[in-house]
């Protein structure tokens, strides 16, 4: 896999980007008013349209029905203790002043980035959320992807990014998996998710490293790649259950470190001192497998793992 060049962002003037504020009111786009329409045969109320400021596309700013209003099935579950924090901060303000991002989907709207606001205003029984509408459904991926609402951990961007590669394989499953880099932003979030979605406390941080080195967006198209994505997913797992037989073993002779996993998985890893770029996963994967099966666990020493360090075992 080649290695990823650093892009230099170019610099630009300042104030020479985007429209003027009087040029964001002058909207005249049949697809924003066709939406328009829908909103108030759903009961809500569209309370401006306008052209967002950087790249002119039109939005509408729009009261919806709550219940008209869900998460992208493909999108991490909901923090409970994030959606109380909004919930006291709302309540606290007495006033909901963050609109959500959604589109049009069905009979009802998804939103991309907002499902912890929008779990919080349910449980505070509100009616009506407020929402910038977005015409172009298809933006929904790239919103997902640049989703800042709150940090993902490994498991929720995992889960996450093969779930909406199973969406976009419904949708159009004839487009090659590497067509949607940006929205997925790394293969190994494809393998790992299919991973976790077999073994939920899979401890994936460790072999991440590895896979970022071997894994690589496929060429296959979609429905296809979601089937190698499982296949590979299945070869890591095949491994774990070598790794976690080796953790045990260690724990019996006493190995009380929470590094253990991290450290069988880096020694096991065949190409943790190889300064290549490009692997075949299949022939790292089977040796790593090889590998694990010679494991001798009399000839590690505690010094051994302590020096190792890195991640901890279990991921939240």
């Amino acid at each position: 896999m080649a290695k990823k060049r650093t892009v230099r962002r170019k610099k630009v003037a300042a104030k020479s980007v985007g429209l003027a504020p009087a040029d964001t009111k002058s909207l005249d786009d049949p697809a924003a008013a066709r939406l328009a329409a829908q909103v108030d045969e759903d009961g809500g109320a569209v309370l401006a349209a306008y052209r967002e400021p950087f790249g002119g596309t039109p939005i509408l700013l729009a009261a919806l029905p709550i219940d008209r209003v869900e998460p992208t099935p493909y999108q991490r579950d909901p923090s409970q203790p994030h959606v109380k924090r909004l919930m006291n901060v709302i309540e606290t303000l007495g006033r909901f002043l963050d609109p959500i991002v959604t589109i049009r989907q069905g009979d009802g709207y998804w939103t991309p980035n907002g499902n912890h606001r929008l779990q919080a205003l349910r449980k505070l029984g509100a009616r009506t959320i407020i929402a910038l509408l977005v015409p172009d459904p298809e933006v929904a991926f790239k919103i997902l992807a640049l989703n800042t609402e709150k940090a993902h951990n490994l498991k929720e961007k995992s889960l996450e990014t093969i779930r909406m590669e199973r969406a976009l394989a419904d949708a159009d499953g004839a487009r090659p998996e590497r067509t949607f880099a940006f929205e997925f932003d790394q293969p190994s979030f494809l393998t790992l998710g299919a991973a976790y979605e077999e073994r939920p406390r899979l401890s994936g941080g460790a072999y991440q490293s590895v896979l970022r080195r071997i894994d690589d967006f496929l060429d296959e198209p979609l429905k296809r790649a979601v089937r190698e994505r499982e296949r590979r997913a299945r070869k890591i797992l095949a491994i774990d259950d070598d790794v976690a037989d080796i953790v045990n073993r260690l724990k019996k002779r006493g190995f009380t470190s929470p590094y253990l996993r991290p450290f069988v998985v880096a020694r096991i890893n065949p190409i943790r001192f190889s300064t290549s770029t490009e692997f075949d996963f299949d022939d790292v994967v089977d040796r790593m497998k090889k590998s694990a099966g010679k494991f001798n666990v009399e000839k590690i020493r505690q010094e051994d793992v302590v020096r190792a360090g890195g991640p901890a075992e279990t991921e939240d």
